[in-house]
């Protein structure tokens, strides 16, 4: 197996708004639609995509619901083969408000069913002999961890949604993936705005690992456990939904790295694939193919050295 994905299913209930709520505010939907989502299988889709030995590891509920995020794995060539059904609680949830024009959107997520995946229900050959193992914090951290201390291949964690994590799952995460506001939590620094070079000292202080940091229309930072870090700036396009991005970044950095790509061509192939992620509505309306990566790859900003001290 070439990425396993070991995380969440959700169903998306995704509303269309002239501009984001505010706290304990009102606004008017112009429209709901259903997708498949979850932080996990939208990784996994999005890897699916991109090339073929991607498994899901994960539960939905017994329902329609269950069925439809089946479905739309196995449409985009994951094999769901340790998806397991649960009867005592419905497949999860997500409620995504987006903001027309900007694509930008707050995510409420009901975790149904992704909270009772066991540790036992990881040990599965798809986690053990996987290339890569692609693991998120959707489903209870105990199965995580039993999940990177099972895998045989490289462990590549999404820290999202924050919170503090095992110095024994930092230590076996090979690639820590977080965005600008999940590295300051769990670098536990006070907020506020930094320079590359700040983040990039910051990721250092977490583990001897590779660190890639998601900075969204800013592109991606690799922090590397050896050599300089290096900023890959995006790939110019017109945002449609914003949602997703993040996942299609992980997807596609896994594929990378499954194939044996070294990190800095594994981000850039990344940032462009969650680029092109943005330009249709919801987590996988827009996830591209192979091919769709290549023709853009050419377009993309060289990246640049970045020095720690700015």
């Amino acid at each position: 197996m070439g990425v396993t994905v070991v995380g969440s299913l959700n169903e998306d209930v995704l509303v269309r708004v002239h501009r984001l709520p505010g706290r304990g505010e009102t606004v008017v939907g112009r429209g709901t639609v259903l997708a498949p989502g979850g932080k996990g299988a939208n990784q996994a889709a999005a890897a699916g995509r991109l090339g073929g030995g991607v498994a899901m590891v994960g539960r939905v509920g017994e329902d329609p619901a269950g069925d439809r995020q089946l479905a739309a794995l196995a449409g985009a060539g994951v094999d769901v083969t340790a998806v397991a059904r649960t009867p005592t609680a419905p497949t999860g949830s997500a409620t995504i408000p987006v903001e027309e024009g900007s694509g930008e959107n707050l995510i409420v997520v009901v975790p149904g069913a992704n909270a009772e995946l066991q540790p036992e229900d990881v040990d599965v050959a798809a986690v053990r002999t996987a290339r890569v193992v692609l693991l998120q914090l959707e489903v209870p951290l105990p199965t995580v961890q039993a999940a990177a201390a099972a895998a045989a291949g490289t462990v590549v964690l999404t820290p999202a949604p924050p919170q503090p994590l095992p110095a024994d799952l930092l230590a076996r995460a090979d690639v820590l993936v977080p965005n600008e506001h999940e590295l300051v939590q769990l670098a536990e620094a006070a907020p506020g705005d930094r320079t590359p070079g700040e983040l990039a000292a910051l990721a250092r202080t977490l583990t001897g690992g590779t660190v890639v940091v998601t900075l969204g229309g800013r592109g991606a930072l690799l922090v590397p456990d050896d050599g300089p870090a290096l900023l890959q700036p995006p790939l110019a396009v017109r945002p449609v939904d914003t949602t997703g991005a993040g996942d299609a970044f992980c997807g596609a950095l896994a594929v990378a790295l499954a194939a044996g790509t070294a990190p800095a061509e594994a981000v850039a192939t990344a940032v462009t694939a969650a680029a092109l992620s943005t330009t249709g509505p919801g987590a996988r309306g827009a996830q591209p193919d192979t091919a769709a990566v290549a023709a853009a790859r050419s377009g993309l900003p060289p990246a640049v050295p970045v020095d720690q001290g700015g």
